[in-house]
């Protein structure tokens, strides 16, 4: 590709990251999601509940805080919301006593299952005028980019990895 075409790919691939930031933000989500089954969602505490099913176990608060990109006392309070809610549970580590991982209760995992078909079928009303071949390339190219991006910012042991191959741990990959 020649250069002004590159950076004219660059500047387009930069906006709609930028777009599609701001359409994520708690916000709009919420917005959207005020008739999702089940009531309405704290975005927030979603956010703790998808970084703890992506990491696929049962995690501290400390790897909660490193996957959301917060400091420590911030998830430590959205961790407490989520346990107040009866979405979190905390658990005695048998290896080392000072260490207490929380982990998701069956009602967090209803409620992530809602959220995720939410989420797809928001995102299937956005592509639904798109030929089907269309929708497999921008799948197979936006899961590549955000690998690609995923492993160029995530700091060493931080967080979940991405993979668009499988699905979140505890769904199956039909849903």
């Amino acid at each position: 590709m020649d250069p002004i075409r590159q950076q004219e790919a660059l500047t387009a691939v930069e906006r709609a990251m930028v777009a599609i930031r701001r359409s994520q933000t708690r916000r709009a989500m919420s917005r959207l999601g005020r008739d999702l089954e089940g009531g309405t969602f704290d975005p927030t505490v979603f956010g703790v509940l998808d970084a703890i099913e992506g990491m696929g176990r049962p995690c501290t608060v400390t790897e909660v805080a490193a996957a959301l990109d917060v400091d420590q006392p911030r998830a430590s309070r959205l961790v407490a919301r989520a346990v107040d809610a009866g979405l979190l549970v905390r658990q005695a580590d048998q290896r080392d006593g000072r260490r207490t991982p929380v982990a998701l209760t069956d009602r967090a995992r209803e409620q992530l299952d809602r959220m995720h078909r939410f989420r797809q079928e928001t995102f299937g009303r956005a592509m639904a005028d798109w030929p089907d071949d269309d929708r497999a390339t921008f799948a197979r190219l936006l899961t590549s980019f955000v690998e690609s991006f995923t492993a160029l910012t995530a700091a060493p042991g931080a967080g979940e990895t991405f993979s668009g191959d499988r699905p979140p741990p505890g769904r199956s990959a039909d849903r």
